[in-house]
């Protein structure tokens, strides 16, 4: 069982900055498809951002240019830099992963059952 931990939540203004962290604690991260989702007050749990062994990367369509997602195999862990933070991206952000490696010309995984682990979520939230 991968067992992951988020950090790097918190408050922030409109506009601005946050990095989130997310470490895996086994040592086959590299062979892993990597995500972050997220998951509003009243709402359902949406896919954020995912990127793969070989560093493909697949967005929402509505962070795509303001979020990054990147992945430090040295360290076993993922971030998710997010820039121009808006007041619609408050929530609960969860990291996850799945033994799943698409290849070159697959679709990367964008549903919660594609991932078999998850974090425990770090609360982002962003002040109008």
């Amino acid at each position: 069982q991968v067992q992951l931990v988020e950090s790097g939540g918190g408050l922030v203004q409109a506009g601005g900055s946050l990095r989130l962290s997310c470490a895996a604690s086994r040592r086959t991260f590299r062979a892993r498809t990597m995500a972050w989702f997220r998951q509003a007050p009243g709402k359902e749990r949406e896919f954020v951002a995912a990127v793969t062994w070989n560093s493909r990367t697949q967005y929402l369509p509505s962070v795509q240019g303001r979020f990054t997602i990147s992945r430090d195999d040295a360290k076993n862990t993922v971030y998710l830099q997010m820039n121009s933070l808006e007041p619609e991206d408050t929530a609960v952000y969860y990291c996850a992963s799945t033994d799943y490696s698409p290849g070159l010309r697959v679709a990367i995984p964008t549903t919660e059952a594609a991932y078999a682990n998850w974090g425990q979520g770090t609360q982002v939230t962003v002040s109008s």
